[in-house]
């Protein structure tokens, strides 16, 4: 169980710094997805159920879209701001 438990924080320690390393965006949001996923899996060896379902579904669902949502509208900013300066 302790062993588990170390796992768990090992691997949310590493994802959370691939998530500051890489300076891709999606690979980052992928890392922290990845760390809500560890935190839920703590949460339930801990005994909080109810934790850990608002952590998977906010931390590694809702948060996940957000940021997926606002870098496809930052990069589809790029693209018309370059397009315009083309022009």
């Amino acid at each position: 169980m302790i062993f588990l438990e170390y796992l768990l924080i090992a691997l949310m320690v590493f994802a959370a710094l691939l998530a500051v390393i890489f300076e891709e965006e999606l690979i980052s949001i992928i890392c922290l997805s990845i760390f809500s996923f560890a935190l839920t899996a703590l949460y339930l060896l801990y005994k909080a159920p109810d934790v850990a379902l608002t952590e998977a579904v906010i931390g590694s669902g809702l948060n996940t879209a957000i940021f997926m949502a606002a870098i496809s509208q930052v990069r589809s900013g790029r693209k018309n701001h370059v397009s315009r300066e083309d022009e």
